[in-house]
């Protein structure tokens, strides 16, 4: 499946990316590295109160990074992409993850509504598809992953970080 353009921002944010932000980039060259990823992000305990933005056009591979990431956290059963639904929670072992997708999202009065103050207020991992949709409301992510398709199978990613929890999961995973 090949990366398609996404449509803009609803709601955009005007903060500024921080200065000195670690950043680090990799190349994936199929599903394997992909879960191989995925399985060195669950392996971060800096990640487990963290809020991780996911960006990339349509098809680049974020819900397939992120169910991979659920699985090697110890998530049972059906992983459910969030796209209609805008956020679905999961439970792995003494974790409360929430991915969100704002793709759909285009109304700040459903942030209030839906009780998204309220999880973000609380411990877990929460993971956002298409962040800068809601960006004006969410607080700084701790980390934005970037992924960018190459051709059908490879990707390039990237990580950036926006807090200090970041920093330290980007060197740990340069390690």
């Amino acid at each position: 499946m090949t990366a398609a353009q996404h449509t803009p921002p609803i709601v955009e944010s005007g903060r500024p990316q921080e200065a000195g932000t670690a950043c680090h980039r990799w190349i994936w060259h199929g599903e394997e590295d992909t879960q191989r990823f995925a399985q060195r992000l669950a392996a971060q305990p800096g990640l487990r109160d963290a809020y991780v933005t996911l960006h990339g056009d349509l098809g680049a591979g974020k819900t397939t990074l992120v169910r991979h990431w659920l699985r090697a956290l110890g998530v049972q059963g059906r992983i459910k992409s969030p796209t209609y639904a805008v956020v679905e929670p999961h439970e792995a072992p003494g974790l409360a993850i929430w991915h969100f997708d704002f793709y759909r999202f285009d109304d700040p009065r459903e942030w209030e509504d839906a009780g998204f103050r309220d999880i973000f207020a609380s411990p877990g991992l929460k993971l956002a598809e298409w962040p800068e949709k809601a960006a004006a409301l969410t607080p700084v992510a701790d980390i934005a992953l970037h992924i960018e398709a190459i051709d059908e199978i490879q990707r390039q990613v990237s990580l950036s970080a926006g807090t200090p929890v970041g920093r330290a999961v980007i060197q740990a995973l340069q390690a």
